[in-house]
């Protein structure tokens, strides 16, 4: 059997995967947290459009970091400095954070990972997708 989308969304979290929209020509995946490699692995996903969103926090970090090493193409979603300020409200506390060198973040990515892990935003800052302002995430979601 043939299987080709040319879009793909990898989700962190089961609520918000059960949650979003299916891409036109595309899929959604439950990336069941570091289980990512699963989706990672699949051949078909090498030449798609893949986009990964996790919970803000250091694990969502090197969550992406573990799928770009598989599918190198995947953007973040909702990954960005600009969300977790705009949610501050909902923050929470991350249980362990990770300290990790993580070489396949970009520059932003980089920045926030490093932000959390230094504590420079708050003491184990942490913003579960699930507490996102669903409005916020439906104008940003890739159609």
């Amino acid at each position: 059997m043939h299987v080709a989308a040319k879009r793909a969304l990898v989700i962190e979290n089961e609520i918000t995967f059960l949650s979003v929209p299916i891409p036109p020509e595309g899929a959604v995946f439950w990336g069941k947290g570091f289980e990512v490699d699963r989706v990672g692995s699949l051949p078909w996903l090498a030449n798609a459009d893949v986009v990964y969103w996790a919970d803000l926090d250091t694990h969502g970090f090197a969550i992406l970091n573990q799928l770009r090493a598989w599918l190198p193409q995947t953007r973040s979603l909702l990954m960005d400095r600009e969300t977790l300020l705009a949610h501050r409200g909902r923050w929470v506390a991350e249980a362990s954070p990770a300290v990790s060198r993580l070489d396949r973040l970009t520059p932003e990515e980089q920045a926030l990972y490093q932000d959390l892990v230094t504590a420079c935003l708050g003491e184990r800052v942490r913003l579960e997708q699930e507490r996102i302002d669903w409005s916020w995430v439906a104008e940003r979601l890739p159609h």
